[in-house]
Parts: C-alpha cells; structure tokens; sequence
C-alpha cells in the first residue's frame, strides 16, 4: 500500500466504453484453487471466500510466529509480502513461507512488493520483472495450486500514465502460463491499487482474455478514494454486471474523517460471497494501520479488533479450505428440477457458538426462469440475523426469500445464490428448502 493516499478531491474519471468479448476457446481443466463464474472454489468445486489479512513478511522475516497469531484469530487466508531483490528481500525463503502457511491452515496468497508505483516510483519493479521473479521460484511453486494464489505484482502501476496497466499486466499473465503455470494468478489494479481512473475496471475483460486458463482474479486496494458506499457499491457492481471475479486485496479503516468507509466493504463483500485481505497486521510506518500492537497478538488495535471480532469480520465469516480437512458445508437439496422449475441447495457454509452462516444455491430446470421463491422450515430454533442478494421474511420457523431484481432471471440450468447470517440455541439442523420458479 502507498501510504501518501491521493487527495480527496481527485475525480474519478467514468468510463463508460463497453468493451467487445472476443471468442475464446475453451480453457484448460482446472487444478487447485481456481475460478468458477465469478467465484474463487478449491479443486474440489467447493467455493472458497478469502478472509485475512497482509503480513509484511519481507520486512519482518523473523516475525514466522505471526502465521500462527493470525490463524489463532480465524483468517482462512494470509498475503504475504515478497520481495524480488530489486527494492526488497530478495524473498528465497518461499519455501519456507508456504510451509507456514500449510502448517497454519490458511491459504497462502503471495505477492511481489518491489512492483508499487511503477511508472512513477522510480525504483519501481515492472510486471515483467516481477513475472520473471515468480519464474526464478518455480521449483518451490510447482504443485502448490491447492494452496497458493501468485498475486503477480502490488500495486503496479502509479498515477502516471496508468492506462499501461492493461498490456503490461496481460503479458505478465501471459508469460507466466507461457512458462507452465497453473495457479490461480491475482491482478493488482493500477493508480497505487485504487484504480481511480477506472482503467482497470474498464479493460479487465482484455486482461481476463489474455489468460488462457481463465483463471485470475482481479484485487482492488481500498483506501481513501472509497471513503462513500456509493464509490464502493459502484465498483462491486461493476464487476458483478461484467461477470468477473473480484477480491479487496487490501483496506484500511475510517481512522479520521475521509478515510476509507471499511463498514461498507465488509458488510458489501459479505453480501456478495467476495474475498477481503485488511492492511494490515504489525510493523507499519504509520501505526494507526497496525492490527496488533508489535506484532502482540494479545494487544489488537481499534482496527484489529474490528477486523477480527466486529459484525463481518473474519471471526464471524471466515471457513477455512477444505483441503485442510475442514468440514464441507451440511447440505440439502430439493428434488430435480422439471423442464420448467427450479432446485435449491441449503448449505451451512460455518458455524460458530450461537451462530452460522448459510448459502443457498438455486438453479433452474430445463428452460429459463424470471424470478424464484425458496421456503424451508427451521426445526432448531434458528433466527435469520442479516441476509444477502436475496429479500429473506419470517414467520415464527417458517422462511421464505425471494431473488432480487438483478439475480431473478436465470437460464436453463444457471444458478444464483443468496446468503445468510443467523444464530441458534441448542442445535442446527439442516432444513428441507423447497423452490418454486416463476417464468
């Protein structure tokens, strides 16, 4: 992250161009964690919604104990700060890194810092450079795509001439699959990450092309140029109508007055099933941003304990892989759908003491649908607390939600999923759910 945020009163330019979606052969079949619609899923389809933190772990490589800290507090994931021997590290311990990360049970998003600002930080790594750094660790990468994701270069591209972003991060993408990577590759967005001028945003689809695997997600860094929900909201939804993947790599909090507005991303991310990794743990140069006090996991800051413990946080929302032996979701499901209908899956996605966290799934039968009702009743005691891309009521233990207006019509055999947060007493069994499509 850039700690000099940008002035508030820098305009975003709205670029409003739609690009054209070229016809693209199919990709490769899929190994480890890797993108399915707009999801992140493990190799085994289950979905997997990033909830840590950033470790600046170049800065501060004797600091291994903190994998264990942040594992302790609940994130299933942990970005890990590299470096390629250019401003920091060289970072030849990845090895290492992964093995923390594996022994810790989170999954390992690792990303070269060298790239910040490049353009306009004269020190600056290139994408290219830093594609050859990923390269140079291939031995140590090769068979770890259930557990890592290559966050190819931080903040690559400054506020000077960010419309290079586009090509540059392509032919990193290209390059890497070129030299026979397979893993999920994460994009950092030009302008220090915050993309304000959109090009990101407007050519993401050029960047998803030049991915032969189809298997990138792209990160937005949220710092003050999202100190207002509709900034944030505006961006989500963007993505969501272009129907890519999309994870906030980083944050920070609303520390001050026009700061980052950090309760709209996480209650955002959480409605929509998106990944967020908070800036971040200890050690930075401007305290305030710090989660725990000299990487004193007994002493959380305002921002870590709001991270960790608050409503959305990585407490209350976080479920670790599976492919650490973490329990799949508890699932019901309706009969098979008619040519005209629609089935839903019930899953417990977590569970906490007096709370969890439900997905439900709906996919529509053998002809398109324009909007769906599911109903279930709970048999434990459960209270619906918050829901999601869906309008959820209740009537003593019985439930009922209906599609939003964006998420209502869907094609023969495509799906949408809403979910929920809720408590319970006592026990959690999984209900029957019926669905009943309109068309």
């Amino acid at each position: 992250m850039r700690r000099n945020y940008l002035a508030l009163g820098v305009a975003a330019v709205a670029v409003a161009a739609s690009a054209l979606v070229s016809q693209a052969a199919p990709a490769p079949a899929a190994t480890g964690l890797h993108i399915s619609g707009r999801d992140v899923v493990e190799a085994n389809g289950e979905k997997f919604v990033m909830r840590g933190v950033n470790h600046p772990h170049v800065w501060y490589e004797s600091r291994t104990g903190s994998f264990a800290d942040i594992k302790a507090l609940g994130a299933n994931t942990v970005r890990v700060v590299l470096g390629t021997g250019k401003r920091w590290g060289p970072s030849d311990d990845v090895a290492q890194v992964i093995s923390l990360c594996k022994q810790n049970k989170m999954i390992c998003v690792l990303e070269v810092h060298d790239t910040t600002g490049y353009g306009e930080e004269q020190a600056a790594a290139s994408l290219d450079e830093a594609a050859d750094y990923w390269i140079g660790q291939k031995d140590v990468l090769a068979g770890q795509e259930d557990y890592v994701i290559i966050n190819i270069g931080n903040e690559p591209i400054g506020n000077t001439n960010a419309a290079q972003w586009t090509d540059a991060t392509a032919n990193a993408v290209r390059k890497l699959r070129a030299n026979g990577f397979e893993h999920l590759l994460m994009v950092d967005a030009p302008n220090w990450g915050q993309d304000w001028q959109n090009v990101m945003r407007t050519t993401a689809q050029t960047v998803w092309n030049a991915d032969e695997r189809r298997n990138t997600v792209f990160s937005i860094h949220m710092y003050s140029v999202y100190n207002q929900a509709s900034s944030i909201i505006s961006y989500f939804d963007a993505f969501e109508t272009m129907g890519l993947p999309l994870v906030v790599g980083e944050f920070g909090w609303r520390f001050a007055s026009g700061e980052v507005d950090h309760e709209t991303i996480l209650a955002e991310t959480q409605r929509r099933g998106m990944g967020y990794l908070g800036w971040s743990w200890s050690g930075n140069t401007d305290p305030i941003l710090d989660m725990a006090t000299n990487f004193d996991a007994t002493q959380l800051t305002t921002w870590g304990q709001r991270i960790f413990n608050g409503a959305n946080g990585i407490k209350a929302t976080s479920k670790e892989a599976t492919i650490f032996g973490g329990t799949p979701p508890t699932t019901t499901t309706t009969t098979p759908a008619p040519e005209k209908g629609c089935t839903a899956t019930y899953s417990v996605a977590n569970q906490w003491p007096g709370g969890f966290q439900a997905d439900v799934r709906v996919t529509a039968g053998g002809a398109a649908i324009s909007g769906w009702t599911i109903t279930w009743t709970f048999t434990g005691g459960q209270t619906v607390n918050q829901a999601w891309s869906a309008t959820v009521t209740r009537s003593g233990a019985d439930v009922t939600a209906v599609n939003m207006a964006y998420n209502g019509n869907l094609g023969a055999g495509a799906s949408a999923t809403f979910g929920f947060i809720g408590s319970w007493n006592g026990s959690n069994p999984v209900p029957a759910v019926t669905c009943t499509a309109r068309w």
